[in-house]
């Protein structure tokens, strides 16, 4: 192993050893656009509930998300409106009731508003694969709210011209994601196991979209 692949290696496990021992809480905001090392520490932080939880919600998005797509649309509301919930709880003090109510707010306000809350979903899928997309060139991190801006804006107004497609697409995504990251979660319990995948990742970064991006085109296919 060369020099600089040795120095990649040991940033990385540099960087999930400090965000884990950072990150106090599992619903801690960060302050700046989490990195690779960030999501596999948010990964090792994961309980085995919430992982297996993702791997079902995952499967559930990829199969069937088009067909069920206003309730999961109302359930990515819910979500949204919960975490702003608690983010609010956090500075008041009153984490349960903020987070339950924002949760029935979004919930029912998505309802009517179902083609505007594919797009606002869509532009935050748009929004996190843009910066993504930065970060995995190696651009500038302090610029990347200008790729996440970029993708929030063309898959949010792509949904008005294309919906069923974008459907299909931003839940395939989004199973996509909550798939791998539910499985990385249940991997990383293994001790043993867990120096030798976050090596791995470190040498490819390229990996990782590409683990992504698989079952995201597979379960468009499906879809159709």
């Amino acid at each position: 192993m060369s020099t600089q692949t040795e120095q990649t290696v040991q940033t990385a496990h540099a960087a999930v050893s400090q965000a884990v021992e950072s990150t106090p809480g599992m619903f801690q905001f960060p302050d700046h656009w989490p990195a690779q090392g960030d999501v596999f520490a948010w990964c090792q932080q994961m309980g085995p509930g919430l992982a297996a939880l993702l791997v079902l919600l995952g499967v559930v998005y990829l199969l069937f998300g088009y067909n069920i797509f206003k309730i999961l649309v109302v359930l990515n509301a819910a979500v949204a409106g919960a975490l702003l919930g608690i983010s609010l709880g956090d500075k008041t003090g009153a984490v349960l009731p903020l987070a339950v109510m924002g949760a029935f707010i979004a919930g029912v306000a998505a309802m009517p508003l179902m083609k505007w809350a594919v797009a606002f979903m869509g532009g935050l899928c748009g929004a996190l694969l843009g910066a993504s997309l930065w970060r995995t060139f190696n651009l500038d991190p302090g610029f990347a709210w200008a790729g996440a801006g970029m993708g929030l804006i063309f898959f949010g107004l792509l949904t008005f011209i294309i919906f069923r497609g974008c459907v299909m697409t931003f839940m395939s995504l989004q199973g996509a994601v909550m798939l791998v990251f539910g499985l990385f979660g249940l991997i990383f319990k293994y001790q043993e196991v867990s120096p030798t995948v976050t090596r791995f990742f470190a040498v490819k970064p390229f990996l990782l979209p590409m683990v992504i991006l698989i079952p995201t085109v597979l379960g468009v296919v499906f879809q159709q």
